[in-house]
């Protein structure tokens, strides 16, 4: 039996074990609808023969269509197979979120997730805006951000058309435009549904140390309370997710032995979901940049992945200009995976994770830069309302990452103190003491 082929049958026994754990879950378990998984169209089949073999788990369901409650998309036994199952996974996972979504949600051609005949274009000029609008194209938004002096307009792509089709003919007729698709950005460790239960509260008087979030919006916890949040949504109103509250508690949390890494920090959360996990829209995580910037962090955490997109690069390079740090997860794709942003922009601190052990995950990606890791598994963090659950995933590890470098002051100061890993870490693990044992907190 080949070493790919061991490790995809343990991964199949190990998906059914996971689906009866709460350690998968943000969430304890609960019965929730099958997941439609793709179909073969005509003789293409969706999967290698191997792999189909796990399609009809749920532990392999969870990984291809997850919630905003979950926090492994993968079992480890699938991540240690190799690049194969994992960028076919990634594959299915991205083309689930588009079938299951198709009155929003579109493909940018090369199987990417974007707003269904939505453009972006950033600063137009007016002649080149209306070359764009005699040519059929309509304005369904603007966003004027005196913060980061960016004037965003979404276009709806003219009738008939897909956002591929429009992207091209709109290069055409204005070639001056700084257009893009809306592209979609997901959660790196896990993904985020709204949960019934309250938003944390801002409750206490506030530190020196400020960091800012982009992610779902952050529950009540116990180990959140009075703690300084401030709470925005940039999909519609702020909503309590799984991710959220597991980077927020990795943040600031404290309660009994469970500690975060910035514990006196003010935290101000932009939540870019609303909910939803067909939303996270470049435009959306601009707007979030926006309203961070406004309330000078010295850090800002983006636990999220998706491809290059002009708007967020360009919002990100002004934050910088600021004197913002921006951190973000590297993605739990594998290293065969495209380069995940915003953590491969110039300037961003990209950060991976690695276990109780110092080795890094198999399961990160691989970006243009690596700096930095620290640990994301093996350990703990909260689950929305109360009580703690086993985190896996690079969005788990940049959020320590990012309460060091506040702390810290520079990723030069933070270097300072990186210790040796094993495998791809960058300039080392930092943050390592931060891990919390699932068993000192009774994690679940």
């Amino acid at each position: 039996m080949s070493s790919l082929l061991r490790h995809l049958l343990y991964a199949a026994a190990g998906a059914a074990a996971l689906a009866g754990t709460a350690g998968a879950q943000l969430l304890p378990s609960v019965a929730l609808p099958p997941v439609s998984l793709p179909v073969p169209t005509g003789n293409v089949p969706v999967a290698g023969p191997i792999l189909q073999n796990i399609l009809g788990q749920p532990g392999a369901q969870q990984a291809i269509a997850p919630t905003l409650d979950s926090v492994s998309g993968l079992t480890e036994g699938i991540a240690n197979s190799g690049a194969p199952s994992l960028l076919e996974l990634r594959r299915l996972r991205l083309q689930e979120l588009i079938r299951s979504n198709r009155s929003t949600v579109e493909s940018d051609g090369s199987g990417l997730p974007v707003r269904r005949g939505i453009l972006a274009v950033v600063n137009p000029d007016s002649a080149g805006l209306q070359r764009a609008l005699s040519a059929g194209f309509r304005i369904v938004r603007q966003d004027n951000d005196p913060e980061l002096g960016m004037r965003i307009v979404s276009l709806a792509v003219p009738n008939g058309m897909n956002a591929r089709d429009g992207l091209k003919r709109l290069q055409k007729v204005s070639p001056q435009l700084q257009a893009d698709f809306d592209h979609l950005f997901e959660p790196a460790g896990g993904s985020l549904a709204p949960i019934a239960g309250a938003l944390a509260a801002a409750e206490g008087a506030g530190g020196r140390r400020v960091i800012g979030m982009i992610d779902g919006g952050v529950a009540s916890h116990p180990s959140l309370a009075g703690k300084t949040i401030e709470q925005n949504g940039f999909a519609g109103s702020p909503q309590p997710t799984g991710h959220g509250t597991a980077v927020a508690s990795l943040l600031v949390g404290t309660q009994g032995p469970f500690r975060g890494a910035a514990t006196g920090a003010q935290l101000f959360v932009a939540d870019v979901y609303g909910g939803n996990r067909a939303a996270g829209s470049a435009t959306s995580i601009v707007r979030a940049l926006g309203w961070l910037s406004s309330k000078r962090p010295q850090v800002i955490n983006i636990s999220l992945v998706g491809p290059s997109n002009r708007l967020v690069q360009r919002a990100i390079q002004i934050v910088q200009s600021r004197g913002i740090e921006v951190v973000a997860a590297v993605g739990n794709d594998g290293p065969a995976a495209p380069p995940q942003y915003p953590a491969s922009y110039p300037g961003v601190v990209a950060v991976t994770a690695v276990d109780a052990k110092g080795r890094a995950l198999p399961e990160a990606g691989k970006p243009t830069h690596l700096d930095f890791a620290a640990p994301g598994a093996d350990m703990a963090a909260a689950l929305p309302g109360n009580g703690y659950t086993k985190v896996r995933g690079t969005s788990f590890a940049a959020p320590l990452a990012a309460a060091r470098l506040a702390l810290a002051g520079s990723p030069a100061r933070l270097a300072n103190e990186a210790a040796p890993g094993k495998g791809r870490v960058g300039r080392g693990i930092v943050c390592g003491a931060c891990r919390i044992d699932p068993k000192a907190v009774g994690a679940k």
